[in-house]
This record gives structure tokens, C-alpha cells and sequence, in this order.
């Protein structure tokens, strides 16, 4: 918008100012007169040389070259350094006063027409419109002469009025050779000509290869000028080599492709445009034990996994035991803790702080064995760990346990093993604790396999180094590890209730039904995969009402009249609702009141031809891009979906991103396959794509993400 008034109102400006200067006594310059250029050429450049009167001057930013004759290219101009100008037009400029010499590379012969585009102003505060020159000019191609000049053309004098001291050429002026230190380290080394330099800012180094990433070049110290286009940066003089850390998948001997730009200047005279180019450097076979730590701006995930490769076992297993109680805390483990709630208060007065730390135990071991083996197993397939667990069938098969669990404790039927297996089992180990034991930890290997749907950054850490180095015994230690820290607090919950429950008394059964309402939830939470969110919210809202009802008949005082109260109205909120068209229980209230916030539009894709045709429409618009994995049974997908996608501020940050969203609900092959192209383990992931379509190094989200850390994450990951 600032642009478009700034392109309305200049005209005005122009009309106003020239009206003005005509009232003083200076009279200002026809532009041809002030601005004055002449045209030669050599076998390599076209030389366009201005003579600036005194008390006017030339934007560097608003020069252009263009020609529509054929065979004949132009490549990007190379122009002198100007001088620092600040006006009311276009803020902080360079420009050129006197004279100024800009040198057009090209390609081709023969006659040509070049269209001189440029714009100056005088100091007397007039300034032109923007002007467009032509030139007739005679190509050399190649013919050879003085310097590559016709005999009857002098060398153009440069803007630092050096006269014959023409400019090397790029290659010449900045030699780059490389090579590979060792397997996990490159070597970049730039001699440079006497007088030139390169900015130590501008250096990028970028491995094109899938299977190795580049870490930060390690570089040394510049010289710090006060450049007139970057102001007070680095450069370099004489020679300056940059040792380059690398990340690798696997390490066999391979070889680098590594993308180099950087920008130089002759000190006095011109700048050259950024040079890019791409070298090849052999690395030689390495092993895990070789990698070295490599400063990468890279996520969370991605530190985890290289301290996986690397770090000391100890070590790793305490952080990832760490990171476990962290999550345990998560949407992610909270299902498992009504569940072991169900098995401890299931035990009657039988329990004990002793039997309620065996049965917590027994259930974690069995979450954590199972989570570990399941984890190491799908890792090493390279499958999706929590999608292969969530077909249909399976989910409606834990749905019925969940239904079954609540209709034992609501009372329809008592849950025990036959009599003649208990039998057997009393008479092999004299007690009938086994059988208990057995169905506990089979409840943790269910809780491990099918409630824990949620990738977060650590389990995708593991599976990384597993699927990648094949190390299963590091990997599975820091999942059972991981596995153990997320059941610590069950452990303590367990032991807890068989010290402060009471014994025995009435208050079981309502405990105990408590729980029954608790398995309906899980049941529910299941069926979000499948079902529509509307109808989701109708089971919602009747499993309120129903226990609303309950609490009413079961309880006495204030809780009796608390809990119906709360859970009648927040039931009959839901259920209106979902009349509506709500699909989030906890966004019920904004729904009714019309306040239901706005969500981002995404684009959706199912195949990697429609992530690579996405990716090549906004890179011609020169649009960053952002895909986003998603599926109805990730519920961090749905966190992501309500709690930061629709924050404003998220969606202002994204504005001119094109969004896209890669449902893989369904895992089929067109799934698995995006899903295998990209590298990724599951959904919620999030990839960021610059705006040329490359993916942005080091920046995935994995896991939820709340709005404001998203935002930081963003300034990153879309600059």
C-alpha cells in the first residue's frame, strides 16, 4: 500500500517541484543536458560512462539496461561504488555525481539498441521523472585488439578515475579452490587479488546433497570498513580460508556438492554482483565416533539426534529420562493416568502402597518395553510409527475396550480371568496377583502403542538415528529412557493412592464409576479420528449431560451441586454448539457467541507432484512457502489447529506465505510416499521453503508449538 501511494503521489511531486524551480532564478537543466552518457563496448562488456553536471546526481538503485534486439544477452551490470545520499524520495540511496562508469557484461554480436533506464535529481530540490535513453552500439563479440577494445576506443576511465586500470575478471580477482579435511569437515580458500577484497557477511555455503547438511563456516577475523552499502562490516584482503563443518546421514565415502556465493570489490572502483558457484569435494569414508558437533541453526529434533549419535550413553539416557517427565505432562500422557487410576482403584481393599507401586511399575515397564521394541522395529522399517497404529479397525477395537473397561465399572459385569485359568494359575505361582500383573502391563504396551499418538521432538530424535545409522541399542536406550521419565509420575500416583485411599467404604463405587465416565472420554477422543467433528461434539456434550445426572444422584453438598451445575451447562453449551457447526469442544462458548476465531486457509496437496508444482508457483511469485502434516487421529495437529493457527498474530506473520497442508489421515501410498520424500516420521511437522523453493535448513516444527513461541520460530524461518 505504501508503494502505491508512493507511485500516486510522485507524479504530484515532480509537477510541484519543477513548478517551483521555475520561479527561481536558477533555471534547471533539460535532463539530456544535465545527464550526458556515452556508449562503447569490447568483446566482453558494453561501458556506459556518464558525465553528471555539477549540482545533480544519478540513483544507483533506479538504473536499468535492457535491449530487444536478438542474439544478443545481457547479463547483471557491474557498478562502481556511489556516495551515501538521503533524501525525501527514496530515503538512504547511493548515487552518482560527476561520473560514473557501469560496465554491462554480455553475450552475442552484432548491432544493438540498448534502453538506458535511469532517473536523477538536482540539488536545488527538483527531481525528474524517471527517463528512458536509447543507444545504438556495435558489438565485438570476440574480436581481439587492445585490452578487447576497437583501436579507435580508449579505455573507459573507472568512477575512481583510475583511467586504464581496468578490472579483472570475478574468477581472476577471487581464486576459490577447496578440499575435504577430513570426512565431516570442507575447507573453502579464496586468494585474492592485490586491491580487491571480499565481504566476510556475504559468504553462503549450502550442501546440495539430500544426505549431508552444512553446519555455520568457521571463519576468521576481517578488516572492518565503513562500507557505503553495508555500512560497518568485515571484509577481507589477500587470502582468507573458511573451515566448514558438515552433518551426514551415513559415512561412507561420498561426495559433496556444495552451492558457494559470495561478493567482492575492487577497492576504489566497482563491486561485483554476487558470485555463485558450485564445487565438488570428495569426503572420504568416516564413522560415528569421527563426527564432531556442528553449529546449525537447526530444531530441536534435530540437537537430540546428533547428541544421540555422539554424546556419552549415560548422558543421553538422563536427558531423555528428563525430557520424559517433561511430556508427561503433555495431552499426550494424561490418557494413561485415568487408566492406571482405573486398574489401582480397581483393586478394592485389597490394595496397598506396596501392591499400588508393583501394579504402577508393571504398567509403566509395559508401556515402556513395548514403546521401545515398537519404536525401534518401526524405525528400522522406516514406517510411521503412530499411523501404522491407527487403522481403523484398530482404533475401533481400542474404542470397544474403552466402552467394555466403562461398562465393568458401571457394574453391568464383572472383569476377571475364567476360574479354571485362575485355577491353573494359582496352583503354578499361589497367588492370583499374576493374572493382574499380565493385564497391567498389557494395558501399559496398549497405552504405549495406540493412546500416545503424539510425535513429539524427542521420539522423532530416536527414530531418526535409528532409521539413519542403523545404531538400535543407542536409539532404543534413549526411548526407554524417554518411556521411563513419562511414567515416573504414574508410578507416583499409583503408590499415592494405595496410602491416601481409604481402606474400604461406599465412596469406592462412586470412584469407581468416576472412572467409568473417564473411559467414555478416552472412547470419545478415540473417535475424533474417525468421526466428524460435529458428531464428536454431540458424544461430548451427552456424556456431560449424562454425567451431570450422575453426579446429582451420587453426590451430596456443594460438590453434588457444583459438578451437575458445571456439567449440565457446559453440556447443553457443546450440544448447542454442535447445532451450529462447531467442531472444538473448547471452543464451544465462541461459537454460540459468534466470537469463533478465524483459521488459516491452507491449500491442500497429496502427492510430491503437488508439493513440487506449489513450490514452483510461489517461487516464480517469489513467495516464501510453509506445509504443514496433518491428520484427524495427531491430536498435536489439532492443538496446532486451534491454539496457533488462529492467533493473529501467527496468521499476520504468515500473510505472504502460501500455506499448504499435507492430510496423510488416511496413509495410504500417496501418503507414505510424500511422507518418505520428505524424511518424515509423522504428523504434526511443519516445513518451511524459501522463496527460490528450497527448504529452509535446520527449521522443521515437530510437535505443538504455542502461538508465541511459533511467531519466534517464524522471524527465523521465513526471513
Amino acid at each position: 500500500m505504501t508503494l502505491l501511494l508512493k507511485l500516486i503521489k510522485a507524479p504530484l511531486l515532480w509537477i510541484t517541484l519543477l513548478l517551483a524551480g521555475l520561479a527561481v532564478a536558477e533555471t534547471p537543466l533539460r535532463p539530456e543536458k544535465a545527464f550526458q552518457y556515452e556508449v562503447t563496448a569490447n568483446a566482453n562488456d558494453i561501458i556506459v560512462s556518464w558525465s553528471i553536471e555539477p549540482g545533480y546526481y544519478l540513483y544507483k538503485k533506479r538504473m536499468s539496461f535492457a535491449t530487444e534486439s536478438t542474439g544478443v544477452t545481457l547479463q547483471k551490470p557491474v557498478y562502481p561504488a556511489g556516495e551515501t545520499h538521503e533524501d525525501e524520495f527514496f530515503g538512504k540511496s547511493e548515487v552518482y555525481r560527476d561520473q560514473a562508469d557501469i560496465r554491462i557484461p554480455y553475450s552475442g554480436s552484432g548491432p544493438i539498441t540498448l534502453i538506458i533506464n535511469s532517473q536523477g535529481c538536482a540539488d536545488m530540490g527538483l527531481c525528474y521523472p524517471p527517463q528512458a535513453w536509447t543507444a545504438e552500439v556495435d558489438l565485438p563479440g570476440n574480436s581481439s585488439g587492445n585490452n578487447g577494445l576497437p583501436s579507435f576506443i580508449k579505455p573507459a576511465a573507472s568512477a575512481s578515475g583510475l583511467g586504464g586500470d581496468q578490472p579483472l575478471p570475478a574468477e581472476q580477482a577471487f581464486v576459490v579452490s577447496e578440499r575435504a579435511i577430513d570426512a565431516f569437515t570442507a575447507e573453502l580458500r579464496w586468494d585474492i587479488a592485490d586491491g580487491y577484497y571480499i565481504y566476510k557477511d556475504q559468504i553462503k555455503l549450502r550442501a546440495l546433497n539430500n544426505d549431508i547438511q552444512a553446519g555455520i563456516p568457521v571463519l576468521p577475523e576481517g578488516t572492518l570498513v565503513d562500507d557505503i552499502e553495508y555500512g560497518m562490516t568485515q571484509v577481507y584482503y589477500g587470502e582468507v580460508i573458511a573451515k566448514l563443518p558438515l552433518s551426514r546421514a551415513t559415512p561412507d565415502a561420498t561426495t559433496l556438492e556444495l552451492e558457494l556465493e559470495f561478493q567482492g570489490c575492487k577497492k576504489g572502483s566497482i563491486c561485483y554482483p554476487p558470485q555463485k558457484s558450485v564445487h565438488l569435494i570428495n569426503l572420504p569414508q568416516g564413522s560415528a565416533s569421527d563426527a564432531v558437533a556442528i553449529d546449525l541453526p537447526e530444531s530441536e529434533q534435530g540437537r537430540l539426534a546428533s547428541m544421540i549419535a555422539n554424546g556419552n550413553i549415560l548422558t543421553v539416557m538422563s536427558v531423555f529420562l528428563g525430557l520424559g517427565l517433561l511430556l508427561a505432562f503433555t495431552p499426550c500422557v494424561l490418557p494413561m493416568v485415568p487408566i492406571l487410576s482405573g486398574i489401582i482403584a480397581g483393586q478394592g481393599k485389597d490394595i496397598t502402597a506396596a501392591r499400588g507401586f508393583a501394579l504402577s511399575l508393571t504398567y509403566v515397564l509395559g508401556m515402556a518395553l513395548t514403546y521401545t521394541l515398537a519404536g525401534v522395529l518401526f524405525a528400522a522399517a522406516g514406517q510411521q510409527v503412530q499411523a501404522a497404529l491407527q487403522q481403523p479397525a484398530i482404533i475401533i477395537g481400542v474404542t470397544l475396550l474403552f466402552l467394555i473397561l466403562a461398562a465393568a465399572m458401571f457394574g453391568f459385569f464383572t472383569l476377571q480371568m475364567p476360574a479354571a485359568l485362575q485355577t491353573r494359575i494359582n496352583a503354578l505361582s499361589g497367588a492370583q496377583q499374576t493374572g493382574t500383573f499380565i493385564g497391567t502391563a498389557v494395558m501399559g504396551a496398549l497405552s504405549a502403542l495406540v493412546v500416545t499418538t503424539c510425535v513429539a521432538p524427542p521420539l522423532v530424535a530416536t527414530l531418526t538415528v535409528i532409521a539413519e545409522t542403523g545404531d538400535v541399542v543407542r536409539g532404543g536406550s534413549a526411548l526407554f529412557a524417554l518411556s521411563i521419565g513419562m511414567g515416573l509420575p504414574l508410578l507416583v500416583i499409583g503408590t499415592s493412592a494405595g496410602k491416601l485411599i481409604p481402606k474400604a467404604g461406599a465412596w469406592m463405587d462412586t470412584v469407581t464409576e468416576l472412572f467409568g465416565f473417564m473411559m467414555l472420554g478416552l472412547a470419545i477422543w478415540m473417535l475424533e479420528r474417525l468421526l466428524p467433528g460435529n458428531i464428536t461434539m454431540l458424544l461430548w456434550g451427552s456424556l456431560l449431560l449424562a454425567f451431570a445426572v450422575r453426579a446429582f444422584m451420587r453426590l451430596a453438598g456443594i460438590a453434588k451441586i457444583a459438578l451437575s451445575a458445571i456439567a449440565l451447562v457446559y453440556g447443553c453449551v457443546i450440544l448447542a454448539a454442535a447445532y451450529q457447526g462447531g467442531t472444538n469442544p473448547l471452543q464451544a462458548i465462541a461459537v454460540i457467541s459468534g466470537e469463533q476465531q478465524k483459521h488459516l486457509e491452507f491449500v491442500r496437496i497429496k502427492t510430491v507432484a503437488d508439493l513440487e508444482a506449489q513450490l514452483e508457483q510461489a517461487a516464480a511469485n517469489g513467495q516464501t512457502t510453509m506445509l504443514d502434516f496433518y491428520a484427524d487421529w495427531c491430536v498435536s495437529c489439532k492443538e496446532m489447529e486451534h491454539y496457533t493457527f488462529t492467533d493473529t498474530v501467527v496468521q499476520e506473520s504468515l500473510s505472504d506465505t502460501v500455506l499448504l497442508q499435507a492430510d496423510v489421515t488416511a496413509n495410504d501410498k500417496d501418503d507414505q510416499a510424500l511422507l518418505q520424500a520428505m524424511g518424515i516420521f509423522g504428523p504434526p511437522t511443519i516445513i518451511f521453503f524459501d522463496s527460490n523453493g528450497e527448504e529452509v535448513a535446520g527449521q522443521r516444527v515437530i510437535g505443538f508449538q504455542s502461538a508465541e513461541v511459533f511467531n519466534e520460530h517464524l522471524a527465523t524461518a521465513l526471513r
